[in-house]
């Protein structure tokens, strides 16, 4: 089986990077970026593979991680969802989609990857179109 391939998006270059190696660690295949608008992109180009996302909510510009993760959701419904921010947790409740989780900075970094493996594990097994 193919390891499957996670988003990650963050605009602080030292923890992409600790997110980046855990989760490449644990076996999944990342790909990285540094805003919400790349992040956003990389969702929407053909053939993606995207299995699950990654983002932080704030970036230094628009769009958001709460974007980021609608977007996610349009492309595929059950696409495991994982909020990582030190400032968003209040937020979650009203502006997260359904069925995310939020790690709130700091935390372990090994945290990540229990969680995205969580995520995949839970997830309804996709359809063939």
């Amino acid at each position: 089986m193919e390891p499957a391939t996670i988003l990650v998006a963050d605009d602080e270059a030292l923890l992409l990077l600790d997110y980046e190696h855990a989760l490449a660690d644990a076996g999944f295949v990342v790909m990285a970026v540094t805003s919400g608008g790349k992040a956003i992109e990389v969702l929407k180009s053909a053939g993606s593979g995207i299995a699950g996302v990654v983002t932080d909510i704030r970036f230094y510009q628009l769009p958001d991680g709460w974007s980021v993760a609608r977007v996610a959701r349009e492309i595929d419904p059950d696409m495991p969802v994982v909020y990582v921010s030190g400032h968003g947790a209040l937020e979650w409740a009203s502006r997260g989609v359904a069925n995310s989780i939020m790690l709130e900075k700091p935390f372990p970094v090994d945290k990540l990857a229990t969680v995205v493996c969580q995520m995949l594990r839970d997830r309804p097994p996709r359809t063939q179109a």
